[in-house]
């Protein structure tokens, strides 16, 4: 039988951001209305990771490069950090996958059960629906 998706606990979720250093936000924005923009800047200025933005629309955020793929990114990433459409979760799995990536969160609103599952097979963690500036806040700070 497949390993399907279960919720992480909140004591895993603790432990996925306390392990992890490199954060790939896919779907960064450099629209201060975007929600991915608060967070992104929130985690900038809070947070112990190294951050690495991922939009093939924009070239520099808070004056960091911004990769235009997964791909792209010069370090190994621990998490994935997804501010797409659900519709997009099935590829950017593919590319998570394909760059070794840890963990793969999916932003507040999120939730695609059959690619997170398929991500539990690949051997990823996956994380739906939580916002992990919140969770940072939560279990870090």
């Amino acid at each position: 039988m497949p390993i399907g998706w279960i919720a992480p606990t909140d004591d895993e979720i603790a432990s996925i951001l306390q392990s992890s250093k490199n954060v790939a936000i896919v779907g960064a924005s450099d629209d201060p209305h975007r929600p991915v923009y608060g967070v992104t800047e929130w985690l900038l200025d809070h947070s112990h990771f190294n951050l690495f933005f991922v939009n093939p629309r924009i070239t520099t955020l808070f004056g960091f490069p911004v990769y235009r793929s997964l791909a792209e990114v010069p370090e190994w990433v621990d998490i994935v950090d997804v501010f797409r459409n659900v519709a997009d979760m099935p590829v950017v799995l593919d590319e998570s996958i394909a760059v070794k990536a840890k963990t793969m969160w999916m932003q507040l609103g999120l939730v695609d059960d059959a690619t997170a599952s398929r991500g539990v097979q690949a051997g990823l963690k996956v994380i739906q629906d939580r916002c992990i500036k919140v969770d940072y806040e939560r279990f870090i700070k």
